[in-house]
């Protein structure tokens, strides 16, 4: 008979003969945990293929006729393979398309190489102490002058 600690919690106690307890592996990295639709297949790999369903198969049905069997179905697999590979493909957490526009992005559209450049701070921040400086002259002069003003 299972027990509970004084937290509340379920716990097997080897003494007793409870070892055959009900097991369940939760994964450290919750992000690579995908909801599963229907046939162990996620929602986008559902729409992928049927995508390549509906585009490989008249194409094949079409065609067949016209240059034959073996070369409609070679046909077919060329025109569906996009299809699966948006569907399957994943580097790092990205899907297919975002690591193509990623890859896009740094190649063609952003322009020659990145220079690493820091923000030296401590410029700003003598820039800065210099303008409060002369605001603080120039305070201290009109202060000065309206102070000598009224003595007189």
């Amino acid at each position: 008979m299972p027990h509970l600690n004084r937290d509340g919690a379920l716990f097997c106690s080897a003494r007793r003969g409870l070892t055959n307890m009900p097991y369940v592996s939760v994964p450290k990295d919750l992000t690579k945990v995908k909801v599963r639709v229907l046939f162990g297949l996620t929602k986008r790999q559902l729409i992928c293929f049927a995508l390549a369903a509906a585009v490989g198969i008249p194409s094949y049905l079409l065609t067949r006729g016209v240059i034959g069997n073996t070369a409609a179905v070679l046909l077919m697999i060329a025109i569906m393979l996009p299809f699966f590979f948006l569907a399957l493909y994943e580097r790092d957490g990205l899907s297919a398309e975002k690591v193509m526009r990623n890859f896009i992005r740094t190649r063609f559209l952003w322009p020659g190489k990145r220079v690493y450049r820091t923000e030296n701070l401590y410029k700003y921040l003598s820039q800065e102490g210099k303008i409060i400086a002369i605001q603080d002259k120039t305070t201290a002069a009109t202060s000065a002058t309206k102070h000598r003003a009224g003595k007189k």
